[in-house]
């Protein structure tokens, strides 16, 4: 390959990566074109793209992105799969697709500065919770000490409304009074 085509590929790659905030890595070796392809078809359907790459050419267009370092997971055949979600769907998609078959490597996913290796760092990343998943739980904790704070203001007030329930209802049975009488008008 000349060093002009190289160079263009390198480009293409460079933009390709630019608005990307992590990768995961396989290696792809020794699977079959129909699962390969399977698996292509289901990472399209999630928004996301793998590309084989060559990895010098990777290591180039990589190095000037926000996925700088990631070329730590690149080491013999590699595939990079990018896109737009969120790297916790990835991994765990990635380890579905390993039990699918067994011959695909996981060589790591990359991102915020941090390289998570091999088979335990994928199953690491498929551990921690998605954007979405975040959102929820942080709105959950809010709602919660929000209803809190709720029972904690109405909970004095109720106790003393059900204490003067409770004495009207005794005053009502000793004295035999039905409604309390009305004030007299001025």
């Amino acid at each position: 390959m000349s060093k002009k085509i190289k160079g263009l590929i390198e480009k293409q790659l460079g933009g390709q990566f630019a608005g990307v905030e992590g990768v995961a890595v396989v290696n792809p070796r020794g699977m079959d074109g129909n699962k390969n392809n399977a698996l292509r078809k289901t990472l399209h359907g999630k928004g996301l793209k793998m590309l084989v790459v060559k990895n010098t050419l990777a290591r180039r267009a990589g190095s000037t992105t926000k996925i700088k370092g990631f070329e730590t997971l690149l080491d013999g055949p590699s595939a990079v799969i990018y896109g737009k979600a969120g790297l916790p769907d990835v991994a765990r998609l990635l380890l579905d697709a390993k039990k699918a078959d067994d011959t695909l490597e996981l060589r790591g996913i990359f991102f915020d500065g941090e390289a998570y290796s091999g088979l335990d760092g994928v199953k690491t990343v498929g551990s921690f919770p998605t954007r979405e998943e975040a959102i929820a739980g942080i709105v959950g904790a809010l709602l919660g000490a929000g209803g809190g704070v709720v029972s904690a203001i109405t909970g004095p007030g109720a106790a003393i409304g059900s204490l003067l329930s409770a004495i009207e209802e005794k005053a009502k049975a000793a004295g035999g009074e039905e409604e309390p009488a009305a004030p007299a008008a001025a």
